[in-house]
Formats: structure tokens, sequence, C-alpha cells
């Protein structure tokens, strides 16, 4: 393939949005509505975003089944959830932004689900006081999508899903577009903008068991950012969610909603014990996810666990109706899958990576990046998630970022009275390009991911420790040096080497900035368990932020305000009548 400069496909626009999931789209619709001229481009078809799989719930205090209900106690859950480690800021803007998400939502025709007299629904969600979780049955990330991608066509908003972006372009600490190619023919792309919004996802593909398909949440935005001149806060807060397939091995990692525990579903170990018994008496199944997962692990560490690392998790003794009723997407997933009927056999699960709840670093106030000009939003933020996710905030977090960002992506933009661009810059980028296509190396970029996979689940898994986390630096840096050899060979089938290559090279730079953040996390919190220091310790409340020239910095957290710290700090309602966990 000729990729010399002549073949190159030029763009030009105001707004540069990469992502075309929930972040994304809500982003260029407001953009779209306030009539500055945005594209929208993403590696994976659209209707396929990773928001789809989101199936839970969106969060919002909107008091229709709990009028006590207010958008402090929202702020107040987030930041206790969060182990004190989420930015107060964020979390106010986000509580106090929902109910206008949700809003918005409707006025582009949600299907949410409703009470009789029209009220829209909402339930319980684990570590949430009131009800605030609204819903559309188990398929509110995919008709949340279809909602976007409705109004977005309505829009006439160009969306390219054949795009995958290889760098930002930047000149003098300011971003004026991206490179990238054609993930179907291999045409190199240059897209210039005056501004650009980061909404490519997380890293948990960068782990062996995870609930991400095959070619998304693999470090993109860690690197795009990274290379740019932005900082990744948290990458080492990764939720483990307790209950993913190790069957069959391309689909490792599918969930099993934690509505099978919500409606009674019991975790044993392969002797047959109720586990959780050991590790939350009270709550058993129905304990956070961070507990929960913790307990799977620590059985199958201690050898109660399956030959291939698992627990087993059983709705076989629930009624069969209640089953099918409640659970008729985790039926059937698991006929699809593994001909299983979980109505008679249990399920063999294990803890797998599930969401990312660090990311680029930025301003609570416009999620700016410190790179001008750069945004990002979505999980490839951070700011809102610290040590535990509150279930059905990242899903709002979409909602209220899109559009915030998209207004002021829409005022810098329109602001800019002279934008400069940098040839160097574009070259830079070509270059990385040209190497991987035209080199003769013997490194498979697939065999390579693999080996990233592997040392991750090995040493930086839901337990770590710091003679662990070494050995998983030492074997990255083996894995690092073998990237010379590194070649993308095109077939007829298209440019799906490529994609695999540059994959790597986001997934080793998030591999990086985890094992380097968890180092230094010298603490057990929330999701980051280390063995070696089991306690929580009050110093290090606060963020590691990972930069490529710096390294890791510690950021103390803000004190939250009193609007809603007093409620963050009161006792929490650990009870779990009528409540799901997600």
């Amino acid at each position: 393939m000729n990729t010399s400069h002549s073949t190159e496909r030029q763009l030009a626009t105001n707004v540069l949005v990469i992502g075309t999931g929930g972040a994304g789209l809500r982003a260029a619709i407001e953009l779209t509505e306030r009539g500055v001229q945005v594209i929208a481009v993403g590696k994976r078809r659209k209707h396929d975003a990773h928001t789809t799989l989101a199936a839970g719930g969106i969060n919002a205090a909107l008091g229709t089944m709990d009028p006590e209900d207010s958008w402090q106690q929202h702020a107040a859950d987030t930041l206790r959830e969060s182990y004190f480690l989420a930015d107060p800021n964020i979390v106010e803007i986000v509580a106090r932004g929902a109910a206008q998400g949700i809003d918005d939502l409707v006025r582009w025709g949600m299907p949410f689900a409703r009470e009789e007299d029209g009220r829209l629904s909402q339930r319980y969600f684990g570590a949430h006081r009131y009800r605030r979780t609204c819903f559309a049955g188990d398929y509110t990330g995919l008709e949340i999508q279809r909602t976007l991608i409705k109004r977005a066509t309505a829009l006439d908003i160009p969306i390219i899903d054949t795009v995958y972006i290889t760098r930002l372009l930047v000149t003098e600490g300011k971003v004026f577009g991206a490179y990238g190619f054609d993930v179907v023919d291999g045409t190199p792309v240059v897209i210039h903008a005056d501004a650009v919004i980061l909404a490519a996802g997380g890293h948990t593909r960068i782990w062996r068991h995870t609930s991400s398909r095959r070619d998304e949440n693999t470090g993109d935005s860690f690197r795009l950012a990274a290379l740019a001149g932005g900082r990744i806060r948290d990458a080492e807060l990764v939720q483990f969610h307790p209950s993913g397939l190790l069957d069959p091995e391309e689909a490792a990692g599918t969930l099993v909603s934690e509505a099978a525990r919500g409606e009674g579903g019991v975790l044993r170990n392969t002797e047959g014990e109720r586990f959780m018994a050991r590790y939350d008496p009270e709550r058993m199944e129905l304990s956070t996810r961070d507990r929960v997962a913790l307990a799977s692990y620590t059985e199958i560490a201690e050898g109660r666990g399956t030959p291939r690392g698992g627990v087993y998790l059983d709705v076989s003794h629930l009624p069969r109706e209640q089953v099918l009723s409640k659970l008729p997407r985790v039926y059937r997933t698991l006929i699809e899958l593994q001909m299983l009927d979980i109505t008679e056999s249990p399920i063999e699960v294990a803890p797998t990576a599930h969401y990312s709840m660090g990311g680029v670093w930025v301003r609570p106030e416009d999620h700016g990046t410190g790179v001008e000009g750069l945004y990002a939003i979505g999980e490839a933020s951070s700011g809102l998630h610290g040590a535990n996710r509150l279930g059905g905030n990242s899903l709002i977090e979409l909602l209220v970022y899109g559009r915030i960002v998209g207004q002021e992506a829409a005022e810098y933009s329109r602001g800019l009275e002279t934008v400069r661009r940098d040839a160097a810059a574009v070259a830079e980028a070509r270059q990385e390009m040209q190497g991987l296509l035209g080199g003769d190396g013997t490194e498979n970029p697939r065999h390579l991911q693999r080996a990233v996979r592997d040392l991750m689940t090995a040493h930086a898994g839901v337990v770590r420790t710091e003679s662990g986390l070494l050995q998983g630096l030492e074997r990255l840096t083996e894995v690092e040096e073998r990237l010379p050899n590194l070649t993308a060979k095109p077939d007829i089938a298209g440019f799906d080497d490529l994609a695999h290559a540059f994959d790597l090279l986001g997934s080793i730079l998030a591999a990086r900035a985890t094992l380097e953040s968890a180092l230094e996390r010298r603490e057990t919190r929330g999701c980051h368990n280390r063995a070696d220091y089991p306690e929580q310790d009050e110093a290090l409340r606060g963020n590691m932020v990972w930069s490529i020239g710096e390294r890791v910095r510690f950021e103390p957290a803000a004190e939250a305000p009193e609007t809603f710290g007093e409620l963050a700090y009161a006792a929490a309602d650990d009870s779990v009548t009528g409540k799901l966990v997600e």
C-alpha cells in the first residue's frame, strides 16, 4: 500500500470528537445544536459502541419514587463510595446536572421504564441511599445509544465509524487535529480541527478476563492524551466485576449481571461452601463489588476455586419462572455461549476487569486536559469514581459532561483568532504508521497483546504486591524491547493488523501507567488491594498522576464542600433490602 503524502485523505472541522459511544455522541449533538461544525470518528461501528453493554441504569436524584432524595445525597453517596478519592467539584457537577441529562434523553425519545401514573421508574442500586436509578429493562445502555444515534441522525452529524486515530496533532501545547487511518481500506486520514474531544474509552482490555470486547478499551485514550502532553490520573484504580464468564475463551469476561445475585443467586466454592459468609456475613452476595470480587479471588487463590480458576454462581434453586422473567439476558447468554441451562446448573465465574475509574486528568469545570483545545470525557476521563464507582454513575457522566464539554469546545473554537499547524507533527504521525506497515519484523501484534494481558493478570489483578508489580514491570519492559520488530501486515480482509498494532501500543502505555501508579499506592483502598499494605492510609487520600516525562506524582484530594461533605461522612446505609448491587 502506498501511504505517501499525496494519498492522505484531508478533513477539516471546528471540533473533532474521537469516539462514537454515548459520551462522544452527546458532545457532538451539543456542538451541532450550537451551530458548530463537528465530525465524530470511531474505530468500531457506532451501533456497537461499548455504551450498549451497560445494562443496569442511569442515576439522577429526581425523587420520583423517594421524594427525600437530593443532588446533595447523590453527591454524598458518590464521594463516599469513591473512598473519598473523587474530585468533589466533578461529583457536584454530575449530581447537579443529572436531572437535565435525563430530561435531554426523554426529549429525544428514550423509552425509560415508567410507573402506571407515568412517572419515571427508579430503583435501588448498591450504596445508594434512595431509589434514583432510571432504567430501560436490562438494556439501558443500548437504548441510550440508540436514542443518541437517532438524535445525531436527525441533526445530520457526520459520523465516520471506520477511522482509527493514532496520534493527536499538537504544536506548542495546542492541539490542531488528529492523524489516523481507515480500518477498511487503510487510507491515511489527516483531520484538522480547532478542538478535539477524546471519548475513546478506558483500558480494561489489558487484562485477560475483561467485560470489554476484543478491540475496545485498549488504552487508546491514555496513549493519545499522554503523547500530546496530557496526564493520566488513577490508572491503578480499576473496577473488577465479580462475575465474568471463563468459557468459551473468545467470550472470557462476558458479564453475568449482578441482578443474578440480586434475585437470590448464591456463590459457592468447589467444596460447596457459600463462602461470602466469611467475608460479609450480613450482606453476603449483596455486598459491594470490590468486596465480592476480593472474596472470590481469595477463594480461588487459596485453592478452593475450580480447576480453571473460578467459583460457582448458582441460581438453580430459584423458581424457573423467576429466572426466565427477571434474568432473561443472563439465561439467553449462557444458552448461546455454553449451552448451559442456568435453571438447572451453576455458572462458573471469576472476577473480570470491568471499568477504568481512572483516565485522562481533567479540570472539573470544563474537562480540559491542560493541553489547549483538548478535552476528555466518559471512561477516557477521571475524577468522578475514585476507588470504587457508584453503580449507574457511568451513564449519567456521559450525558452531563458530554453536554458541558460540547458547550466549552464550541466557545473555544469560536474564540480562536489564529490556528497554527505544524507539518512536523503530521510527519511524525505519518512516519510511525509507515514504519509499522513497511517493516519486515517478526513480531505479531496479537502475540504481544496476549503477553501484556498475561502479565497484567498475573501481577496487577484484584490483589497486588510490591514484588508482583515489580515483576510485572520487568515483563512489560521485555515486551517493549520487542517493539522495534513489530510489523503490521494488511490482508484482503482489511487493516485489522494495523489496528491491533496500535491497540498494542495503547495497551503497553496504559499497562505501564497502571503498574507504576499501583506501586506508589502503598495501601488498600476500594478496588486497590495491596496484600503487603492491607490498611487504608489517610496520607494517601489523593490521586496518583502519571505522565510520560514525570512518571507518578501524588496529588492530595480536595475537601468536599459543606453542602454534601457532612452527608458523605455520615453513617452509610448498608442494608440490602430491595436493592440490586451494581
